[in-house]
């Protein structure tokens, strides 16, 4: 059945029908049943005469008609016209209708135009829509092909074939087929496809097809059409997709590096979607895959010659043969280096030798690694840079716990906040260091195993609560000092450069203290006793309520204290972050006086995170910083 709203597309209009094949009469032909000479009508008549420009006929009227002598020509191999000769003529005009004569007063005839009208009568007689029909492309028109099969038919250009040609042309003088798609007898116009019926010859030989293919078969085709993503091959019926995947076992930028359209293909069926009428064809599974036996190529462990094919962000694929090819990962490029990007160490060509660190055949993955073809400087850092002795380096990067130290390319050490300074207490480490400072450090400890190097700044100098601290700040001595800080459980006081000492809430008046800074404010320089020195703790506790006591007032306070000291049985909760092996060092006010001073932390670093844990110097190593680091955030953390 055809389809009406497909067939619009391909009307052609009256002017460009009427270019293409010429003026005929009127459409309605039930004149021809005439016995009459009459306008419109064909009738047989008897050449009398012919001369350069016309042809006298007698046509049984009561004058005789001329015929064009032009008519006779451009018709192939068609006899000139003799006198005596019956022709079959159109009377286009006679004197009784509308006086149109010709200049010699006879009536006006068209042979050619009798031969159309009947031409047309002929195939309207055994053409209709949808039959297949055959003729010979006569001419190019606008919008498509005149094509005879009797009389003229329009094929319209995007139905000549199913993939429209470069130049439709190509098929002027060749006779083709094609399926009739509408018959308009008003205009005697018949539109015809060539597309129409190859497909439908193609869908019976599809069906056809698609019973005798089995996935695994060997067919030949021809190549229709090529995409970026691969080629469709005619199988004969059926197109199948020869993706480039499946071209060949080696790398290939475009289908176009392997076939050419009406390239004939052996290939073989890998897949068939029945359903979706869809097959997925392959090449390269016609020769055995380069990956059968590929361990025993390439064995773990093993050095091997390759070439860069590409460079991507992650590593750079290299191709060890045809068909395989290994990812050389970033972070198995160097030792040492900081690597942003693959291309700062390789290029496409490259010519490299690898080393093959894992297989994966099932998924045809090769792991491969450069630095391996290089001694691991690592293996010998614990002989050049023994425990306590001393390095000098470059402040390559900041953190919140601690600096980065370059010892030599790719070889960091990490100098951690606890060992900058034995006194201060250090928040960040761009307090004591910058970024790209020249240092010099002692070296704590070497971790070959996990790639880690400790450092130490204050070890290059004697620890001060050794001797110097405890020799210069006694139990009992008066000091001055500026308060630095104020916590809801005392005030820190700074004694000299660094050094400070703890001055609990409960020292700092005789009367009962709710704020510390109801007494006294940072900045403010005071007088305190020193009550306790604990070397081992590193801490100093203070008191200002004692400064004026007498000697019998301080052991009246210390006897008082060791007694209920006595009865607790943890002495962790008294105050002046001295630690609860040496003793008590304050009196504790009771539950019911201060009930805030029990909540209080036991040492000065209780709310302190103000420095991180000197362990943590062994949980970071170089490696660990560089992965959530960047050199931007760590300057970051130094504003």
């Amino acid at each position: 059945m055809v389809d009406r709203n497909l067939v619009r597309e391909f009307d052609v209009s009256e002017e460009d029908w009427i270019d293409a094949i010429g003026e005929l009469a009127d459409g309605d032909t039930s004149w021809l049943e005439s016995k009459y000479v009459d306008v419109n009508q064909i009738v047989e008549g008897k050449i009398i005469r012919v001369d350069e420009e016309f042809v006298l006929i007698d046509v049984g009227y009561k004058s005789e008609g001329t015929v064009a002598r032009n008519e006779w020509e451009g018709e192939g191999e068609e006899d000139p016209p003799e006198v005596g000769q019956t022709v079959r003529v159109l009377v286009e005009d006679v004197e009784d209708t509308q006086g149109r004569l010709d200049e010699r007063g006879m009536i006006v005839l068209s042979k050619r135009k009798a031969e159309k009208i009947e031409k047309w009568l002929k195939v309207m007689e055994t053409v209709h829509e949808n039959d297949v029909v055959s003729g010979e492309v006569m001419r190019k028109i606008k919008g498509g092909l005149l094509v005879d099969i009797g009389v003229n038919v329009f094929l319209p250009a995007s139905q000549v074939d199913i993939r429209r040609p470069h130049d439709i042309g190509e098929y002027i003088g060749q006779t083709i087929e094609c399926l009739v798609l509408k018959i308009d007898e008003a205009r005697r116009n018949i539109v015809v496809s060539r597309r129409s019926l190859i497909e439908a010859q193609r869908a019976e030989k599809k069906a056809e097809l698609l019973k005798e293919l089995e996935v695994g078969q060997s067919r030949l085709g021809i190549v229709k059409n090529i995409a970026d993503f691969g080629a469709f091959v005619d199988l004969g019926g059926i197109d199948g997709l020869l993706h480039i995947t499946d071209m060949s076992w080696g790398r290939i930028s475009h289908p176009s590096e392997m076939v050419k359209i009406d390239d004939e293909l052996d290939v073989q069926i890998l897949h068939i979607d029945y359903e979706k009428e869809k097959i997925a064809l392959g090449l390269k599974q016609k020769t055995p895959s380069p990956w059968v036996n590929v361990g025993d190529k390439y064995p773990v462990n093993s050095t091997v010659q390759g070439t860069v094919v590409n460079v991507m962000s992650y590593g750079a694929f290299v191709k060890l043969e045809d068909g395989i090819e290994g990812l050389v990962h970033i972070s198995e490029m160097s030792w040492t280096k900081r690597i942003s990007h693959p291309s700062e160490i390789v290029s496409i060509d490259d010519s490299i030798s690898v080393v093959v660190l894992r297989i994966d055949e099932q998924k045809q993955e090769i792991s491969l690694g450069m630095k391996q073809t290089e001694a691991n400087p690592w293996e010998k850092v614990a002989d050049r840079y023994p425990t306590d002795s001393l390095i000098s380096g470059k402040v390559r990067n900041l953190t919140n716990y601690g600096a980065f130290i370059e010892i030599e390319e790719g070889i960091d050490g990490l100098l951690h906040v606890s060992d900058m300074s034995w006194t201060r207490k250090i928040s960040h480490p761009n307090e004591v260091v910058e970024k790209g400072q020249d240092i010099k450090c002692k070296v704590l400890s070497v971790d070959q195993q996990r790639r880690r190097i400790a450092l130490g700044l204050k070890q290059m100098d004697e620890d001060p609560w050794a001797t110097d601290i405890p020799n210069r700040y006694q139990q009992g001595q008066l000091v001055k000092g500026a308060v630095t800080k104020i916590t809801n459980f005392g005030v820190f006081v700074g004694l000299e450069d660094g050094l400070e000492g703890l001055l609990h809430i409960s020292e700092l008046a005789d009367h009962k203290v709710e704020n510390p800074q109801e007494v006294v404010n940072v900045g403010d320089e005071i007088e305190v006793k020193i009550l306790r020195v604990d070397s081992e703790e590193r801490k100093i506790g203070l008191s200002r309520k004692r400064v004026e006591w007498a000697e019998e007032d301080e052991a009246a306070a210390l006897a008082a204290e060791e007694a209920e000291a006595a009865t607790r049985s943890d002495s962790s909760d008294l105050k002046g972050g001295i630690g609860g092996d040496s003793g008590p060092l304050f009196k504790p006010a009771s539950a019911e006086e201060t009930p805030a001073a029990e909540e209080a932390p036991a040492t000065e670093e209780a709310p302190a995170t103000e420095e991180a844990p000197a362990e943590e110097a062994e949980k970071v190593s170089p490696e660990a910083e560089e992965a959530p680091a960047t050199e931007e955030t760590a300057e970051s953390s130094q504003t």
